[in-house]
């Protein structure tokens, strides 16, 4: 099929493909993709650290706190699957410089709010463009990369900050809200947006590689309510306790929206998210250890971050440097997953590795206590999750996305992103949930005036998140051994062939 590149005019795909391989410009697009998509990442705990502050300039409630956290999940969540078709139908590069702006747009309102209102729209509204953006630049990057040692490589990078992004974040929020003030955290993103856009309207080219389909509507809305109501029944779980009726009521809407969601697709003349997609089974394997990351992943940021503040003492800044080695390691293991190990050995060897490696260093951490300090019961143990975390998560959005036609590339990337975000919702509402219960279980029958009692029993909170995030990645080694094919992964040349340059 022909196809154009900035420098020429019509050549075929595969010399297209040709040219790209021997083009030095993929590697910026590549620097591109990887600083939009630390944009997003970045944004799931920026805030986070930042929340104290913001609640007493603008004077909002513990109970409306919250609300900062979950307006961005829901509206990123709910229409990933949507923003990854926009990209397709109506191409990536429109769809990931009108994302970036559209982000910017939004972290510049929030971070101008005057009240609690405008705040939350402004979340909203990051998250939706969010949902644009990422599926966009996840899309550009499988169809830019099509040589596979490259291709490894360059998931290698997006996995890292995928992976490690919400570690940078606690970091540079921490950084931001000592430094400067707390409305920073947020206006960050416009800095980093002009260099995205600068380059992206520079490098890209635009095609529609589903340019004769349309959207399908029913399934937009079916899988937006869906996705919808699960993230916003575990989020009501963690703030309203598993008793509500709203959290069930949510959970089995949004579950029973996503089964008519699934039956639809089978049926639709232009589906949006196509069943070839999840009949792969070393991509559905894929979407599962994407999934099962997310959750166990806020083990270890929200949980540690607790511990390192409260307990160690930590300021905002040294809590997020604390969380650097984890980082560090990821990154190394990274690129040796997806460049050396993964092509020699395969998902089935390498993934379930990586989940076994973070399942140990999840129940290591459980080791800490009262008097426990940083270097001996934390950081050796961050360093082995993070080498196990390499291991899983960039090798898993590789194969997830790998081998898929490029018409479908879009909705391909917005699932794995969909697949995060809600691991994510699900990890933080049950482990919030299994921590409080925890810590109220050890204060009954104890003096819990007493500040030892009181503090052994956040200990006991800690520690219980912790060996649960432990349980998920040891179900992650036991589900990805099963699911995954033996040998090393297929490379299908006539996959994703166009390659925009």
């Amino acid at each position: 099929m022909p196809e154009k590149t900035l420098a020429e005019g019509p050549r075929t795909g595969a010399a297209a493909t040709e040219r790209a391989a021997a083009s030095p410009e993929r590697w910026w697009i590549l620097a591109v993709i990887a600083i939009a998509q630390l944009m997003v990442v970045l944004d799931a705990t920026i805030v986070n650290i930042a929340l104290p502050s913001a609640q007493t300039d603008l004077g909002f409630s513990d109970g409306n706190r919250q609300w900062i956290v979950t307006a961005y999940a829901l509206a990123f969540a709910s229409l990933l699957l949507l923003g990854g078709r926009i990209a397709d139908l109506f191409g990536r590069k429109p769809a990931f410089l009108v994302g970036v702006v559209g982000f910017a747009a939004a972290s510049a309102l929030g971070g101008a709010a005057n009240g609690f209102t405008m705040l939350v729209v402004a979340r909203a509204l990051q998250g939706a463009f969010g949902a644009l953006l990422a599926p966009a630049a996840l899309s550009l990057l499988n169809t830019t990369f099509t040589d596979a040692r490259e291709r490894a490589r360059a998931f290698s990078v997006y996995g890292a900050i995928a992976g490690a992004g919400g570690a940078v974040g606690l970091l540079l929020g921490g950084v931001l809200t000592d430094a400067l003030d707390w409305r920073w955290t947020l206006y960050v993103n416009v800095a980093i947006a002009v260099v995205a856009f600068a380059g992206g309207w520079v490098l890209l080219g635009n095609h529609r590689d589903a340019a004769n389909a349309k959207l399908d509507v029913p399934g937009t809305v079916l899988v937006a309510a869906g996705l919808f109501g699960l993230v916003y029944g575990f989020s009501n779980a963690e703030t309203h306790d598993w008793d509500s009726p709203l959290t069930w009521g949510f959970l089995v809407a949004g579950g029973v929206l996503l089964a008519a969601f699934a039956w639809w697709q089978t049926r639709a003349a232009h589906p949006l998210l196509p069943m070839r997609i999840l009949l792969d089974r070393d991509r559905a394997a894929s979407f599962l250890a994407v999934l099962i990351t997310g959750a166990g992943m806020f083990g270890v940021f929200l949980f540690l971050t607790y511990y390192l503040q409260l307990n160690l003492g930590f300021s905002p800044t040294k809590t997020g440097a604390a969380f650097l080695p984890m980082v560090g390691a990821l990154m190394v293991t990274a690129q040796a997953g997806t460049t050396m190990l993964l092509p020699r050995l395969g998902p089935k060897v390498v993934i379930p590795l990586g989940f076994a490696i973070a399942t140990a260093g999840m129940a290591w951490l459980t080791g800490i206590g009262l008097g426990s300090s940083y270097l001996g019961a934390v950081l050796p143990q961050l360093i082995v999750i993070g080498v196990g975390l390499g291991l899983v998560m960039p090798p898993a959005m590789q194969l997830a996305t790998g081998g898929v036609a490029a018409e479908d590339a879009g909705v391909a990337s917005a699932t794995v992103n969909a697949m995060q975000q809600v691991g994510g919702s699900i990890g933080t509402a049950l482990l919030n949930t299994l921590a409080s219960s925890a810590a109220t279980a050890y204060l009954s029958g104890r003096d819990a005036t007493s500040k030892v009692v009181r503090a052994q029993a956040t200990i006991e909170s800690y520690t219980t998140a912790f060996w649960w995030s432990a349980a998920l990645f040891g179900a992650g080694t036991v589900i990805a051994l099963l699911s995954y094919r033996r040998g090393v992964p297929r490379q299908d040349a006539g996959a994703a062939p166009v390659v925009h340059m």
